[in-house]
């Protein structure tokens, strides 16, 4: 199938217009974690001013989880009826007023009505985003797929970075904030593509096949997807309390540490995408990256001296598996069409399986009144993380086209 060239992206062709189409992804993918890892170097903050118990805060951590999980398999629809490029232009306003209001604290309930909306404008980015790097860039997924999972990743650790000194100045309200302005941002360089009403990627008459919701090869895609996102945003939400808790590390501290664990995590997700382009098999791969999340686990409950180590190790376990989880739905796809059809699926189911890390996490700390029963959780993840990633690694189509005998 001839590959549709990229409408409506502004330049009008050649290297020009390839290099605006990448720059724009980036931005977008600049947009989706930042928002989310803004909470948890200030959670004790928002406690502290809420009242809001570690399993509610849990709870504040798994809303953005559960909203990808109801959203995500409605965006290729949402996509079909825009327009790829209107949808995701649509999404970056939408993330830019929910990250406004849920900042404002004058007003009840704002941080859980804003967070709703935010973490919908995120799923619609997460789901599109793969589809068009199949689309555009179609001799280079891993590669382009390691490159916006880098940028995705160095925002996201920057906003754990910045967050406790941003609230020193203006309280855990600025911290979260703050990213509205990056949206806004975003939203304005991504007009040019949504003026254009380009219809979903590839998006062709369905293929003969098993669609991806009767796929056993999607569920385990799915599943890998879940199991990763479980444990990145686990840490992501408790990680700073787990280190202040434990080693004494303070919360600027604990918030940079964080910071440290996505930068490894951005090295290894850059590290793994040329090893994917050269295989078609990914087990070793994935199975790999997901032992090294339960090595850090067991190494922060056995070792805790050496927890900079462990959490550095976290993060090389957590940047990988989601080049490998976000690099599965092409090497298992033939289409960007079907591509985009498995992203929404396994995005959707992944989440769901996601949103119970932070809630349960929360819920152990609440009940032991220590930390030790939420690392053993991260390990076990961590292991079926592992048996899913043999699974959904072997080279396989979630669509196998039937082919119609002669007439």
């Amino acid at each position: 199938m001839r590959r549709r060239g990229p409408a409506g992206a502004g330049p009008s062709s050649g290297r020009l217009a390839h290099a605006y189409l990448l720059v724009t992804v980036l931005v977008v993918a600049a947009n989706l974690r930042g928002a989310i890892t803004a909470v948890g170097p200030v959670i004790d903050d928002i406690g502290d001013d809420t009242g809001l118990s570690a399993g509610a805060l849990g709870l504040l951590g798994a809303v953005p989880l559960l909203t990808f999980a109801i959203v995500s398999p409605l965006v290729h629809t949402l996509a079909r009826r825009m327009g790829t490029e209107p949808a995701v232009g649509l999404a970056l306003w939408v993330l830019t007023a929910g990250t406004a209001i849920r900042s404002v604290a004058a007003v009840p309930g704002a941080l859980w009505v804003g967070t709703v909306p935010l973490a919908a404008a995120i799923a619609v980015g997460n789901v599109l985003v793969p589809a068009l790097v199949k689309r555009d860039f179609p001799d280079h997924v891993p590669v382009v797929t390691g490159v916006y999972s880098a940028v995705m990743s160095s925002f996201a650790a920057v906003a754990s970075g910045i967050a406790v000194p941003l609230a020193a100045i203006g309280g855990w309200q600025l911290a979260l904030g703050a990213w509205a302005g990056l949206a806004l941002l975003g939203a304005l360089l991504w007009l040019p593509r949504s003026r254009s009403h380009t219809p979903p990627p590839d998006d062709d008459p369905q293929p003969l096949g098993v669609a991806p919701w009767r796929s056993a090869t999607a569920w385990q895609v799915a599943l890998y997807m879940g199991l990763q996102s479980s444990g990145y945003y686990l840490l992501v939400t408790w990680l700073p309390q787990i280190e202040h808790d434990r080693s004494g590390t303070s919360p600027s501290g604990a918030g940079w540490l964080l910071f440290a664990m996505q930068i490894v995590g951005i090295l290894a997700g850059l590290a793994i995408g040329p090893v994917l382009h050269r295989q078609h098999d990914q087990r070793l791969v994935a199975a790999g990256v997901s032992g090294l999340m339960m090595v850090a686990a067991v190494g922060l409950i056995v070792a805790p001296g050496a927890h900079v180590l462990w959490v550095l190790v976290a993060g090389a376990s957590s940047g990988a598996s989601l080049v490998v989880a976000l690099s599965l739905f092409a090497a298992r796809t033939r289409t960007a069409h079907d591509a985009g059809r498995l992203s929404g699926m396994a995005q959707g189911v992944g989440y769901l399986v996601a949103a119970g890390g932070p809630t349960v996490a929360g819920l152990l700390h609440d009940a032991t009144g220590a930390w030790v029963a939420t690392l053993t959780l991260v390990a076990v993840v961590a292991a079926v993380q592992l048996v899913a990633g043999l699974l959904a690694g072997r080279n396989r189509y979630v669509v196998e086209p039937i082919v119609r005998a002669a007439a």
